[in-house]
Order: structure tokens, then C-alpha cells, then sequence
């Protein structure tokens, strides 16, 4: 039992044995297929591999070819666009030309972007080449791709400048529209509203590539420009006077009245052009460009120097006169008051702004304080000498009419203005400006008044002269102040309190004087005998003689007595006659025949119509201007003291 089956393991065991045998047999030859095999597979798989790469290389190439094909078909158009823009804008279609800037610019940017990421791309295809590349072939192919990549950061780097500085094409255009900017604000004083459609496009243009400021230069320069040639057709030459401290107002009073004509044109319709031109072309840039660029122009245009001639009337030295002138400067400026708030607003007109507050504080200032010393240089005249003739002070005749110049509509609601300004500034007491006026304007003929009595009394002749004196001054007074502003405000009462007065002096001086010479002619003694009808010819003859030689010599005392009112004049001449010759002549009738005397009545009358006329030249006209003419001559101390000069 066991040996049986030891003898069926052997076989199995045999059996084993010669299969592994066969199969060993057929491994060894199959073992030099395998290894054949083997090397075909690792052949197999370096060429799968080197078309792998290929393909991804190729892959990496087709991708950059777009962009690439891209930029190469907008750099046609960038050449395109720089050659539209070499024409003339003047005579292109502004539009057209604005327009190619903008694509031209929007196409340099595409430009730039394309560059980009063909860049990228061939960035990619350089590196896997450099990482990869086994052959001659693939390395020049390196070499190709990086030269590229070269090319495409020139362009980039190109787009991107331009984009920024403009470059030489864009850079041209720019500045063909700064001259065609500049032919627009030439071309007329005042542009079109096709014109300023056409500035302020090319303002956004220009603006939106870094030029704002030169718009604003080029603008500014060119209406400052404008603006001269405009103040030149005007005539200012008196604007060059020059003045100081010392120098009368009279010296340019004739140009006041032009200046402010001028003033208003500038401000009212050339500097308000001018404002509403910047508003409307810097409108999209809002108001600190304009009134900027406004600012500019009003500085530099020649319009300071107009402001300054008022400012050099305020220089001019301290008199009467400079009141009136002072009044018509503080007028213009009034005037103007609204137009300055407006236009010379904000912080860009700051300079002009303080000018023109100084000058309105120099007028106001320098206006009340020579109205405020008026009162007192008449009263500082009241120590100065009559005139010796008894004609009526210069002094007089000046304030009257200065005083009717004050009180004129457009002068007295000046003043009273300035006055109740100065008030408030130096915060007084508020009261009436026209309070204020109209009181010291009586304030002043009160003083007058007073000079006019303290003057009489300096007479050496205490008898005729100093009733003469205030017969002649009263008559001028009521004579100037009749029919005028004075008398408004003095009223009828003290108007006829000057004729009153007139009356009385002149029957004064009719006493004092002609009157007297009546005595002369008495009746007594002049009949011989009691009931007689015989005359006592030599008794009468000398007195006679007498009364001519009395009458002769008052004549020729009086003969220098001035008086200048005609009216007056012939009333006075008149009245001696009825009051002196008419006697004398009835006399003559009673006692004496003409025939034998050698001083009629007829004569003497001659002698009397001979009186009070006025030398030429020794009194000034009655005009206001010619008083004030003679102002610094003949009332040197009320023109030229501290306080009023």
C-alpha cells in the first residue's frame, strides 16, 4: 500500500519535471523576441514622446498667432490715423479730427493690450523650447520665437508711451489744436457760438491729455491781448499823469467824467464778456478753472491801471474841490457796485477785489473828511482882511456856488451816501445821512454870515464902506440863493431876511454918505430981504460949489467900489440920483440958473452912472467853475490848509 503509492508520486513528480523542461525550453526561445520587443517599446516611446512635445509646442504657437495677427492689422490702422492727423485742422472737419484722435488713442491702447498677451503666449513657447529643445532646428527656433517676444515689447512699450505722452503724432495733433485754439480767440474780438462749440471741444480734448494749463495760458494771453488792442482805440492816455501829494485835482478834473465812461465799458461790457466767455467755454471743468483764467485776464489786460487813476485822484492834495471830484469817482464805483460783487467773486479775484475796497475806502474817507473841514476853513477866514473895495469875498461867492453844487440831486445823494458809509464803518452814532448834510450846510452859511459882520467891522471907514460891504453881500446872497437848492433848504424866511437886510444897509450907507451931502443945499438966507423975492446969487453959487466939490469927492472915494451884480448896480445908482440929484436939481430950479454953473444935474447923474462898475479881471465870474478856477489863488488858506487842502 505504501509502495503504491510512493510509485504514483514518482510519476506525478516525473511528469512535473518534464513539463518544466518543455516550458523552460520555450522560454529560452522566446527570451531574444522579448528583449527585441522590448527595445521596439522604449523606441515607441521616445517617438510618443517627441510628438507629444511637438503637438504642445504647436499648441502654444497657434495661440499667439491671433493676438499677433491682431497687432499687426492695428498697427495698419495706428498709420492710418497718424496720417489723417498730419492735415491742417483749420481746414479739416474739426469733428472728424478730434474723433481720430480719440480712435487713434483707443487704438494705440488695443495695441498696447494685444502686445500683452502675445507676450505671454510666446513667453511660454520660448520657455518650453529652452527646456526641451534637442536639435539645431529647435534651438534656432529659440532664437526666432525670443526675437519676437522682442518685437512685441518694443510695440507694447511704444503703444504704452504714446498712450501716455502722445508720442510724435499725437503730440503734433495736439498741438495743431492749441493753434487752432488760438486762431479761434484771434479771429474776432468776440468769438461765435460756432467757435465756442468748437474751444470747448478742443478744451476736452486737450484737457484730457494733460494740457488744461496751456488752454488756459493760450486763452489768457490772447483775450489779454484783445482786450489791450480794445483799451487802446479808447484814448487813455491821461491814465499816464502823473500825481502826487502836492498836485490839484484840477490838474486831470476834466478826465474824471471820460474815466468813468471808460470804467463802465470796461467792467459792464468788456470784462462781463470776458467773464461769461471763460464760463462758457471752462464750463465742463467747473468754476475755479474760469474765474481763474478770468482772473488772469482782468489782472493783466490793462484794467488796474484804470482802477489806479481813481486811486491817484484820492493822491492829489487836500481841497475844496477834490470834494466834487472825489463825489463823481465814488459814483462810478457805486455804480458798479453790483457788477464787482459779481464778477471779481471768489478766491482768484482776491487781488482786485482789495484794490477796488481800497479805493472805495480812500474816497469815502478822503470825501468826509473835506466836507467836515469846510465849516472850519470859513471860519479860519474870518481873520483875513475885507476886500477893500467892498466887493463881495471871493470866499463867498465860492461857497455859495460850491454849496448849490453839493446840494444838486446827483451830487447830494453821493454824499449823503458816503456819509452815512463813513458812519457806519467808523461805528458811530447812525444818524439821517441827509440830517447830517443839510445841517452842516446851514452850518457853514451861518459861518459866513458871522465872516461877513467880523469883515465889516474891519473897515477903516466906520461910516459908508462897511454898510456898502453888507449891502452888497446880502444882495449877492439872496441874488445866488433865489431860485436854487440853497433856498430849499435855507427856506423863504432867511431868503427874505437877506433882502431885508439889503434894504437896511442901503439905506445905511445912503445915510452915511449921499444923504449928507443934502445938508449943503439949505434954504436959509438965501432971500435978501423978509418977503423978498431977491436971491443971495453968490451965497447960493457957493453952496453950490460946495455940495459939487463934497459930491466930486465922494465920487472919486467911491469910485473903486465894486458893484458886480447889475441889478444892484442900477438900484444903487438910482437911488443916489432920487436921493441926492433930484434935490439938487429942484435947488438948481429955485436958485439958480444951469447956464451959470458948471456942475449940472445931468452931469453929476453921468458921474453917478460911472459907479461901482467892476475892473476886468479884479472879480472872478459869478460860475462855480470859475471860482473854482481862481480857488487856489485867491482863497489860498481854505484850499491849502492841513485840515481841507
Amino acid at each position: 500500500m505504501d509502495i503504491d503509492h510512493l510509485l504514483s508520486a514518482r510519476e506525478i513528480l516525473r511528469s512535473s519535471i518534464e513539463k518544466s523542461r518543455t516550458i523552460a525550453n520555450a522560454l529560452d526561445a522566446n527570451a531574444s523576441k522579448l528583449k527585441e520587443t522590448s527595445r521596439n517599446l522604449a523606441r515607441m516611446q521616445a517617438a510618443i514622446t517627441n510628438t507629444a512635445r511637438k503637438s504642445e509646442c504647436a499648441v502654444q504657437i497657434d495661440r499667439a498667432m491671433g493676438p499677433a495677427s491682431a497687432v499687426s492689422k492695428i498697427l495698419d490702422l495706428v498709420y492710418e490715423l497718424e496720417d489723417s492727423l498730419c492735415a491742417d485742422v483749420a481746414v479739416s472737419d474739426l469733428s472728424v479730427y478730434v474723433t481720430n484722435i480719440k480712435r487713434l488713442q483707443e487704438t494705440l491702447k488695443l495695441l498696447t493690450d494685444n502686445c500683452r498677451l502675445v507676450i505671454l503666449w510666446l513667453e511660454d513657447v520660448v520657455q518650453f523650447l529652452q527646456n526641451n529643445a534637442a536639435s539645431d532646428d529647435e534651438w534656432y527656433l529659440v532664437q526666432v520665437v525670443s526675437k519676437v517676444v522682442k518685437i512685441m515689447e518694443q510695440l507694447q512699450r511704444k503703444g504704452g508711451l504714446f498712450c501716455r505722452e502722445g508720442g510724435d503724432a499725437l503730440s503734433n495733433a495736439f498741438d495743431n489744436l492749441e493753434s487752432h485754439y488760438m486762431h479761434l480767440l484771434t479771429e474776432a474780438s468776440f468769438p461765435l457760438q460756432r467757435d465756442i462749440q468748437e474751444m470747448q471741444d478742443i478744451v476736452e480734448v486737450l484737457a484730457a491729455n494733460s494740457r488744461l494749463e496751456n488752454c488756459e495760458s493760450i486763452y489768457a494771453e490772447n483775450r489779454i491781448e484783445n482786450f489791450r488792442l480794445t483799451f487802446q482805440a479808447l484814448d487813455l492816455d491821461y491814465l499816464n499823469i502823473k500825481l502826487s501829494e502836492t498836485d490839484s485835482v484840477e490838474t486831470v478834473d476834466s478826465y474824471i467824467d471820460e474815466w468813468g465812461k471808460h470804467m463802465e465799458f470796461a467792467v459792464r461790457h468788456l470784462l462781463r464778456q470776458e467773464y461769461n466767455l471763460c464760463s462758457e467755454v471752462y464750463r465742463k471743468f467747473g468754476s475755479d478753472v474760469s474765474m481763474n483764467c478770468f482772473a488772469k485776464i482782468a489782472g493783466e489786460c490793462g484794467f488796474m491801471h484804470i482802477l489806479d487813476f481813481g486811486s491817484r485822484v484820492c493822491r492829489c492834495k487836500k481841497e475844496a474841490i477834490k470834494l466834487l471830484s472825489l463825489l463823481r469817482v465814488f459814483s462810478t464805483l457805486d455804480k458798479l457796485r453790483l457788477e464787482f460783487n459779481e464778477l471779481f467773486d471768489g478766491k482768484f479775484c482776491t487781488k482786485i477785489r482789495n484794490r477796488t475796497r481800497d479805493l472805495v475806502k480812500k474816497v469815502v474817507n478822503g470825501a468826509c473828511e473835506i466836507f467836515w473841514q469846510l465849516l472850519v476853513q470859513v471860519e479860519l477866514q474870518r481873520a483875513s482882511k475885507p476886500p477893500e473895495y467892498g466887493n463881495i469875498p471871493v470866499l463867498v461867492s465860492f461857497v455859495t456856488e460850491y454849496c448849490n453844487q453839493l446840494l444838486e440831486e446827483e451830487n447830494s445823494s453821493i454824499l449823503i451816501r458816503v456819509l452815512e458809509i463813513h458812519q457806519v464803518w467808523n461805528r458811530v452814532k447812525l444818524e439821517d445821512g441827509r440830517d447830517l448834510f443839510s445841517n452842516e450846510i446851514r452850518s457853514i452859511f451861518r459861518a459866513v454870515e458871522i465872516n461877513l459882520v467880523t469883515w465889516a467891522g474891519m473897515y477903516n471907514d466906520t461910516n459908508a464902506l462897511p454898510h456898502f460891504f453888507m449891502m452888497n453881500n446880502h444882495w449877492y446872497l439872496w441874488s445866488s440863493i433865489r431860485g436854487t437848492h440853497l433856498e430849499e433848504l435855507m427856506g423863504d424866511t432867511r431868503l427874505s431876511a437877506y433882502k431885508e437886510s439889503t434894504e437896511y444897509y442901503a439905506a445905511w450907507y445912503m445915510r452915511e454918505s449921499w444923504e449928507k451931502l443934502l445938508v449943503l443945499l439949505r434954504e436959509d438966507d438965501v432971500i435978501l430981504y423978509p418977503n423978498g423975492r431977491a436971491i443971495d446969487r453968490n451965497l447960493v453959487k457957493k453952496r453950490i460949489v460946495l455940495f459939487c466939490e463934497e459930491f466930486d469927492d465922494l465920487c472919486r472915494k467911491q469910485s473903486k467900489w465894486i458893484l458886480s451884480d447889475k441889478v444892484l448896480r442900477w438900484k444903487t445908482c438910482q437911488l443916489i440920483v432920487e436921493s441926492t440929484i433930484a434935490p439938487y436939481k429942484r435947488y438948481l430950479e429955485r436958485y439958480m440958473p444951469t447956464s451959470l454953473l458948471e456942475y449940472s444935474a445931468e452931469r453929476l447923474e453921468n458921474m453917478i452912472g460911472s459907479l461901482f462898475k467892476p475892473n476886468v479881471g479884479n472879480y472872478g465870474g459869478s460860475k462855480c467853475s470859475d471860482l473854482i478856477g481862481i480857488n487856489n489863488a485867491a482863497v489860498s488858506r481854505f484850499s491849502s490848509t492841513p485840515a481841507a487842502a
